[in-house]
């Protein structure tokens, strides 16, 4: 078997354990008497196990339609958030006395072996961070005690306390997907030629970080951004006046991040926090982020314009 072809049916497996997780969430909130819209709950939390379970064989227009269905159970608002009953303080507190900075182990786990992995066998880039998660749990059983049960229903909480947020990253994916397929970039070469004067190289970074910094807004996505605004802007207004390739598309890149912190599209990094940290205002994350965010720009721009040149 071919190393590639091993690392993919790997990932395949990451998939099918992800959608079994997800049933298990459909038919636990499915048993919550107490919910009004367990039904609508329970389906939408099933149908997602599905697509990730089976999507590899499922024919597309039934996937589509499983996808519409998600959109449907939201949009007539028949999903609801579990809310669980909190944790107490001095429990936590005694518990984190207990186990001390072993608290950590799991969570560093998932950082030192993906990269480890990543640098040193570049073709399991793919399913680093799986790897390194079940690496983590299974460091997480050895220390607290735990199992696999227990795991499930942990699993099982947090998945309910994200909601609907937790798919925004494979549908904000599938956008990027979607925008580049249909020559947007073409287009927003077409709208900025009309607005940067011809041989502005400031001009021309402007519109490139900025353009990246909105388009990140809009996708939730950095790497969606990327090659629909490189190729609308970078190239024919940036990297076509001489600046260095490299220097400027990572420079793009993380002009995009920048925009990363003032969105709520981006779901793992604002909403999925101020969801699961209760937070009072959805966008309490964004708020704290954004002087950074804006300072940052900023700084993109000038070294843009003073390095890449």
């Amino acid at each position: 078997m071919e190393t590639v072809t091993f690392w993919d049916q790997l990932l395949e497996w990451f998939y099918i354990l992800i959608g079994l997780q997800l049933m298990y969430t459909g038919v636990k909130v499915f048993q919550q008497k107490e919910n009004a819209k367990r039904v609508g709950s329970a389906l939408f939390w099933f149908d997602l196990g599905i697509l990730f379970t089976f999507g590899k064989v499922i024919p597309p227009v039934a996937a589509g339609v499983l996808v519409v269905l998600l959109g449907v159970i939201t949009i007539f608002k028949q999903f609801s958030i579990t809310k669980f009953p909190d944790f107490s303080v001095a429990t936590l507190e005694k518990s984190a006395k207990k186990y001390g900075n072993r608290l950590f182990i799991p969570v560093l786990c998932l950082a030192v072996i993906s990269m480890v992995l990543a640098k040193f066998i570049p073709q399991s880039g793919k399913v680093a961070i799986g790897v390194a998660a079940v690496i983590g749990t299974l460091f997480a059983w050895i220390i607290f005690k735990g199992s696999a049960k227990q795991t499930m229903r942990e699993s099982d909480r947090m998945i309910q306390a994200m909601g609907t947020s937790g798919i925004l990253p494979q549908l904000l994916a599938a956008l990027g997907v979607i925008f580049t397929v249909s020559g947007v970039g073409t287009v927003i070469s077409t709208l900025i030629s009309g607005v940067v004067p011809e041989g502005s190289k400031f001009f021309g970074v402007l519109a490139y970080v900025l353009g990246m910094v909105f388009f990140t807004m809009i996708m939730g996505n950095a790497f969606a951004a990327f090659t629909v605004i490189t190729a609308g802007i970078g190239i024919p207004f940036v990297i076509s006046q001489g600046a260095d390739p490299a220097i400027a598309g990572a420079l793009a890149m993380t002009a995009g991040y920048c925009g990363t912190l003032l969105t709520p599209m981006a779901a793992n990094f604002n909403a999925l926090p101020a969801s699961l940290m209760d937070m009072k205002s959805p966008y309490g994350v964004i708020k704290e982020q954004a002087v950074i965010a804006f300072l940052m720009i900023v700084v993109h721009i000038v070294l843009m314009y003073f390095w890449a040149f």
